[in-house]
């Protein structure tokens, strides 16, 4: 009996001893796991720690092949945009020659007929003129020789020295200067010698397709109605048909060209005003920021610096803005009075003010500020 106890205390003692060697095994173990976890992690961000890493690097490099695939699609595809402008600015421009002229000279009053003819003959000649001159104007490029200019930056792409307000399109893959962006629809970056059109090609745009919304309202709710009734007597004539007897005749039909009419105007009046709309909004926050003398990628520069100067409790100013009022002169180039006429209202290839290289005070701003921070 004392032999049998004896012999289950001492298996009792040996599994007991296992187990315990087991967990010391195992809580080894564990511990090897955590450290080698925690040596990888180390290892990790020691190869891939920068202490300028934020949310917005890690979102930009995540969206890194979808940049890549938007610049060139957008370099082949910028003639494709171009041609659809100048096609869908010359169809409507077809319209209103064909369609809506004679209607107007048949209707309005000579006071009217006068107003429409000059209004509309001189918004399309502004719109014409700036498209024009904003494809073929070059947005302006750094000199080649790099002893030639002063640089605050060195362009990585480029590797070369980048002047103030001077930016790499990687569409074009150059260096721009005052570059605002690549504008697909004009097949051009929009830069320091070409910003001005194409900002005069949006408000004409803009100002013509809300004329023309107004003017063909009226025709518009016509020719809809119109549409609708052909869609009604179709249905009807259909129908007599399918159950034509001698006594009954079928209900008259639209000729080819009311057709054509009424859809014509349908058209023109649906597309500007969806132009209006895009693009007036587009304008609105183009002006906004010439208004605050920065560009479009000057603003998130400017936003950046101004929340990291707020962190110090100090105040960012920009130091390309002269304010509200002489900003608007010097974009546009308006030296004295009689340039809100020659240079505004007019067609005119007037250059900018400066060289896109330096920055120095423009005559036409009527008092100077005192030194900014540099962005």
């Amino acid at each position: 009996m004392r032999s049998r106890q004896r012999m289950f205390a001492a298996v009792m003692r040996l599994l007991l001893k296992c187990l315990r060697l087991g967990r010391r095994r195992r809580f080894k173990l564990v511990r090897q796991v955590e450290q080698l976890w925690h040596y990888g992690h180390l290892c990790l961000r020691s190869l891939l720690y920068n202490s300028f890493t934020n949310g917005d690097v890690v979102l930009d490099s995540l969206f890194e092949p979808i940049y890549w695939l938007v610049d060139h699609v957008t370099r082949w595809f910028g003639v494709v945009f171009v041609a659809l402008v100048i096609g869908l600015t010359s169809s409507i421009v077809a319209i209103v020659y064909i369609c809506l002229l004679p209607l107007i000279l048949q209707t309005y009053t000579p006071a009217w007929i006068c107003w429409h003819l000059a209004y509309g003959h001189w918004n399309l000649i502004m719109i014409v003129f700036h498209y024009y001159m904003a494809i073929t104007t070059s947005p302006g490029h750094p000199p080649q020789a790099k002893d030639d200019l002063t640089g605050v930056s060195i362009c990585r792409k480029c590797i070369a020295p980048k002047p103030a307000r001077t930016h790499h399109c990687s569409i074009c893959n150059r260096c721009v200067l005052k570059m605002d962006h690549h504008c697909p629809w004009l097949n051009n970056c929009v830069g320091h010698y070409n910003h001005r059109y194409f900002f005069s090609f949006c408000l004409f745009m803009t100002m013509g397709c809300i004329y023309c919304s107004i003017s063909g309202w009226e025709m518009f709710r016509d020719a809809y109605a119109a549409i609708e009734r052909m869609k009604l007597l179709e249905k009807e004539r259909l129908q007599v048909a399918a159950n034509q007897t001698y006594y009954q005749t079928p209900p008259p039909t639209f000729s080819f060209r009311q057709r054509a009419f009424h859809k014509s105007v349908v058209y023109l009046w649906v597309l500007c005003s969806s132009v209006a709309l895009a693009l007036g909004a587009l304008t609105l926050w183009h002006a906004a920021l010439i208004t605050r003398g920065e560009t479009s990628i000057e603003r998130h520069i400017n936003k950046k610096e101004r929340q990291r100067l707020q962190k110090k409790g100090k105040v960012f100013r920009n130091p390309y803005s002269y304010g509200g009022w002489d900003n608007w002169k010097v974009f546009l180039g308006v030296d004295v009075p009689r340039h809100w006429l020659t240079r505004v209202l007019l067609p005119s290839p007037h250059l900018p003010h400066g060289t896109g290289l330096s920055w120095d005070l423009p005559p036409c701003v009527t008092k100077q500020r005192a030194p900014l921070l540099a962005i």
